[in-house]
């Protein structure tokens, strides 16, 4: 007889090998036929709602890691969630407007702009922006996150241009809206004014010099020999200057070196002597700030005034403490200035070019002029010290080009007016990471207005009419004829159409007689495109609503998406549009390095995709602390491969041991399950309430850790390990073996749910092979709760295990020392050293079996044996023979005179279920 026959070997078509990158594509296409996002939501209909509003990416070029790992976090809450009973819409965005759009079409596309007009340029940047929803919309599909993907919300459409445009009527009812001269963040390479959201700072070399203003009225305090001396890093503004502020408390010195006369702050005397140099300073007089207000010094190079001032703003932490002072090209500048009644000089146009409102600099970009002003400071005798300094610089976050500070008529959103219910809100959400609410809270605390018009093309116009004297006209009428007017016809017409066609019918104001009218040609900052979706979305969609539970993106968009919906949600509704706010880190190399072409450390999602497939890349996502920056490389990916094929190998293990087992005829009642079938359902329920808990608290890197953990160890080096000899070797029907394999089913089918928001794909491949489960689909079931495993002694199973540790750290060393080869070779002999040891392995039958030795005796004699933590174990090899049909040694071999190869064990199975 062929021993093997008799055997209940593992049978499943269940493939060793994913195959990810082949398969998915076809699973994704399968769950596209059958809609699961909508059987789902089907499924929970009238259960409550769960909002994760989605923060739109910006539509240009295709997906990196970044956006993989955003949207991957995004959809492991959103199955989650749905498998816990709630109702979850997930809708996905995209923001649609601004410059990248419109360089894109001129530089990449060869777009002629200024051969076309406003609105043909706009319908081409339309076009383009689609084109790039509809590359990311497939990339993401890729990943396996399920979304409504036929019904996204895109910021150029109709309905969500119409929302925003409320928005904006609604803060400018409520006096947040109005328009101002003050001085901005302009980007000469943007041509448009920038908000401090679009602001990143990098290093940047720069002249730094120090100048002297000659006193030409002292007022009585000082004399007219002597010279206020400023330092400053942009010696282009100097031709704006037009005074010097000083601190009215601080203490100001006149300082006699040689034959000249400096005033400087006292307590940078040391400071500036060894700046400039300068041997043996004498203070001549000191004075208070305030003193010295309105003191008047001459322009180094122009002949007019410059006016000493008193501000707040100066420091001592750097310079002389005599600030220049540029209004035109500086916010504290602007404003002290004004309390003087002195309006802005900006003699540089959008361009960065000097106009000839700074004679002799005409036609200059500002950058390459530093040189030219300098040499004249030299020339007029006013340069003290020229040198250069690396230091942070503000950049345009888009062209990463420096940035300048521009005094010119913009729109602004007045924060400061709604400030303290915007850090009250911040109060009251819930932050992942908790450091979040501080650093929003500080944001917002230190924030005054919001530049909200942009000098561009591609956006949402600023619903804006002036009348016939310029005066700005924004009325409930108007607005809500504008919205009505772009939801039918799309805001293109505000540049197609005249003003007082885009006006209501008979509108008259007496600000035009002649009722004449024209309208803004600025567009909105696109971050309050994307800050109105709480309007046009949360509130626009009758399965959303607001405040949403959740927003989830990156940790840039504290200054970005999280403070722009926050400032236009709580300047309309007083409330914050999220409850809760997660955070995730930037993606990097596995060096810790940023992700660069030039280095070549890249990982696109793509390729990822092909090379190891969808699921793997989930893995990933899910095995690092995501609140932080993370790193990703191949070797990274190769570590979570192997994870991966671990935790598939032991579904595939106990899917191959349940191919005779039907849950509904063969299950064992929990009463009638084997101890350790009770303790490792007990060990599951333990695992199934800590990754919940994980779920909950959206940390999933333990769900990682947990499941994969619990595959390795509870199940391959024990459960799964031990139970061979019982599952392959007794009868179809033994007891024993319905109970492990009743333990099998319910572990197995607890981790495929577990593991289903995070591998989607390969838990819907297990669930298509796990016989009698309930559901076409393991998205459409529920993750499992914990419950209560029929009492037995937990204590005395943990307890075993600890002492299992011993005992298979001796099976190791008699390998080392050549006593045995396969644990099977041996029989052990265990001496405990305590009694809570003792009663353990004494009331343990079958002890021999979980511990995979041919024998194991309990004994009082220490005798040739080595002490370990619980016991002392003695290793030897078994005298017995080798059964052919369960490899265990035994005496009984031989005993059968019809089976004289097999044990006593097998030679009884043998007879009773396999004999002709």
């Amino acid at each position: 007889m062929d021993y093997k026959e008799t055997l209940l070997m593992p049978k499943t078509a269940f493939p060793m090998r994913g195959n990810l990158p082949n398969k998915e594509p076809i699973r994704q296409s399968e769950w596209e036929e059958k809609d699961l996002y909508k059987k789902s939501l089907e499924r929970t209909k009238g259960k409550p709602l769960f909002i994760l509003h989605d923060g739109p990416p910006y539509a240009n070029g295709d997906l990196h890691i970044g956006h993989a790992l955003n949207k991957i976090l995004k959809d492991f809450i959103t199955r989650y969630k749905s498998m816990t009973g709630y109702h979850v819409p997930y809708v996905p965005g995209w923001d649609t407007h601004g410059l990248p759009i419109e360089t894109a079409l001129t530089k990449n596309k060869k777009v002629k702009r200024k051969e076309l007009s406003i609105a043909e340029f706009r319908k081409l940047c339309a076009e383009y922006a689609l084109g790039q929803v509809d590359n990311q919309r497939e990339q993401f599909k890729k990943l396996g996150v399920r979304a409504d993907w036929d019904n996204p919300y895109i910021t150029l459409t109709k309905d969500y241009e119409a929302a925003q445009i409320k928005v904006f009527g609604e803060m400018a009812k409520k006096g947040y809206i109005y328009k101002g001269l003050k001085p901005v963040y302009w980007s000469p390479s943007s041509e448009s004014a920038l908000a401090e959201a679009e602001i990143e700072y990098h290093d940047k070399r720069s002249p730094s010099i120090y100048v002297s203003f000659e006193v030409t009225d002292g007022r009585g305090l000082l004399e007219s020999d002597v010279k206020f001396i400023i330092w400053t890093t942009t010696p282009w503004t100097i031709p704006a200057n037009l005074g010097i502020s000083i601190h009215p408390e601080l203490e100001y010195a006149v300082v006699a070196v040689n034959d000249d006369k400096f005033v400087i702050a006292h307590a940078l005397l040391e400071a500036v002597t060894e700046a400039l140099e300068w041997n043996n300073p004498e203070v001549i007089q000191t004075f208070k700030g305030e003193e010295a207000d309105k003191v008047v010094a001459k322009h180094p190079f122009y002949d007019r005034e410059s006016l000493v001032m008193l501000g707040e703003h100066v420091t001592t932490e750097a310079g002389t403490g005599c600030v220049h002072t540029a209004p035109g090209h500086g916010e504290d500048d602007f404003y002290v200035a004004r309390s003087y009644g002195m309006d802005a000089l900006c003699p540089v146009d959008e361009k960065g070019v000097f106009t000839d409102e700074a004679p002799g600099f005409e036609g200059l970009f500002y950058d390459k002029a530093n040189k030219v002003i300098t040499e004249k400071l030299d020339e007029a005798g006013a340069l003290l010290k020229l040198a250069f300094i690396t230091h942070s610089y503000p950049h345009d976050w888009r062209t990463k080009k420096p940035t300048i500070f521009r005094a010119t008529s913009q729109w602004f959103a007045s924060i400061k007016d709604f400030r303290h219910t915007i850090l009250d809100e911040i109060k009251a959400i819930n932050w992942y990471p908790q450091w979040g609410e501080t650093r929003l809270y500080n944001m917002v605390r230190d924030r005054e207005d919001w530049c909200i018009s942009r000098q561009r093309t591609w956006g949402v116009p600023i619903p804006v009419f002036y009348a016939e004297d310029k005066t700005p006209i924004i009325t409930d009428e108007t607005i809500s004829h504008v919205s009505d007017l772009f939801k039918e016809h799309g805001s293109n017409i505000w540049f197609e159409w005249k003003a007082n066609d885009l006006l209501p019918k008979g509108f008259t104001s007496e600000h035009s007689p002649n009722n004449m009218f024209t309208k803004e040609t600025d567009i909105m900052d696109v971050w309050f495109d994307s800050g109105s979706s709480h309007e046009a979305v949360l509130l626009g969609r009758e399965d959303h609503y607001r405040p949403a539970d959740i927003y989830l993106e990156g940790s840039d968009q504290y200054r970005g998406w999280f403070n722009s919906s926050l400032s236009t949600s709580v300047a309309v509704t007083g409330k914050a549009p999220y409850k809760t706010v997660i955070s995730h880190g930037f993606a990097l190399d596995g060096d810790g390095r940023k992700m660069s072409k030039s280095l070549g450390n890249v990982i696109q999602p793509g390729k990822v995709q092909k090379q190891l497939g969808s699921d793997i890349l989930r893995l990933w996502v899910s095995s690092v602390d995501y609140q932080a920056d993370v790193r990703i490389s191949n070797d990274i990916l190769k570590q979570v491969s192997e994870a991966y094929r671990k935790i598939r190998n032991t579904f595939r293990f106990m899917l191959a041991n349940l191919a005779d087992f039907d849950p509904k005829t063969d299950r064992v009642a929990d009463t009638e399950l084997e101890d350790v079938d009770k303790y490792m359902l007990y060990r599951l329920q333990r695992l199934i309430n800590d990754v919940r808990v994980s779920y909950e608290s959206y940390e999933f890197s333990p769900i990682f850790h947990q499941i994969h953990n619990f595959c390795a160890v509870d199940l391959s080096s024990f459960y799964l390990d031990f139970a061979k000899d019982i599952l392959y070797i007794e009868a179809k029907d033994n007891h024993r073996r319905r109970s492990i394999q009743t333990g099998y089913y319910e572990i197995l089918t607890s981790l495929v749910k577990l593991l289903t928001p995070i591998i989607p794909h390969t838990a819907e491949e297990v669930w298509e092979y796990i016989p009698g489960v309930e559901s076409d689909s393991v998205q459409l079931t529920d993750i499992p709760e914990s419950r209560e495993i029929t009492k037995f002694a937990i204590e005395k199973w943990d307890h075993f295990m600890r002492v299992r540790d011993d005992v298979l750290k001796a099976l190791e060393e008699a390998r080392n020392e050549k006593i045995i080869g396969k644990s099977l070779e041996a029989k052990i002999k265990l001496v405990p050293k305590d009694e809570q040891t003792k009663d353990v392995l004494q009331s343990i039958e079958q002890l021999h079996q979980y511990l995979i030795v041919s024998e194991a005796e309990v004994s009082d004699d220490t005798s040739e044996t080595k002490p370990y933590s619980y016991v002392h174990v003695a290793v030897d090899k078994h005298a017995g023979e080798k059964c052919e049909r369960c490899w265990i040694s035994a005496t009984t071999v031989g005993e059968d005179s019809e089976h004289p190869a097999l044990c006593s064990r097998c030679a009884e199975v043998v007879k009773r279920h396999y004999s002709a």
